[in-house]
């Protein structure tokens, strides 16, 4: 399959894309991105993939630890585009204006909590040792593959994400004692 790729055959990347789209999807939403922005990922990567695949290697076994890297890069290059944005926008004159405050209401349903601590939790870690995270235990992939996708060392897979581990179940019970204490009526704490 990799030759085919490599060759341009057009049947081939859709095998590709059909086998691996949801892992990208996956790995994107975990990865903090907005769920609603995950298939634009996916696009983007596949995109991405088609347009170096040439620079694809010709042996190996699976192709998730090529696009997963990819996948990561696509949303560093987003993040990178954003953080620009806001700074652009912190620039400009200030507008009197009212916050919207729906996005405030929906993090603060009592279903939502376990999973916006766990978001809060991920986003809290140093970036290398999240996308070690996600590529080992939200996309399940091998150490080998990791570090494939990653292009690093398997021992710098293994050493991230044994911090990763630690430093995320701290965070994660510092984010679940935070979101317990807000205040349902005056004086009361849910």
């Amino acid at each position: 399959m990799r030759s085919r790729i490599r060759a341009g055959d057009t049947e081939a990347f859709g095998e590709l894309f059909d086998g691996h789209a949801d892992a990208v999807r996956r790995h994107a939403v975990w990865s903090g991105s907005d769920p609603s922005l995950a298939d634009d990922v996916v696009s983007l990567t596949f995109l991405e993939a088609w347009r170096i695949r040439e620079s694809l290697r010709p042996d190996g076994d699976s192709l998730r630890p090529w696009l997963l890297g990819i996948a990561t890069n696509v949303l560093r290059n987003r993040r990178r585009a954003a953080r620009r944005h806001r700074e652009a926008l912190r620039r400009l004159p200030a507008r009197d204006t009212v916050p919207d405050f729906a996005d405030e209401v929906v993090g603060r349903m009592h279903d939502a909590d376990q999973v916006a601590a766990a978001v809060a939790a991920l986003r809290a870690l140093r970036r290398a040792d999240r996308e070690v995270f996600l590529l080992c235990v939200w996309s399940q992939l091998d150490y080998a593959a990791a570090a494939e996708a990653l292009g690093v060392p398997v021992g710098t897979v293994r050493s991230r994400l044994s911090r990763a581990r630690t430093r995320l179940r701290a965070l994660a019970e510092q984010e679940m004692a935070r979101t317990r204490k807000i205040p349902v009526e005056q004086g009361e704490y849910r």
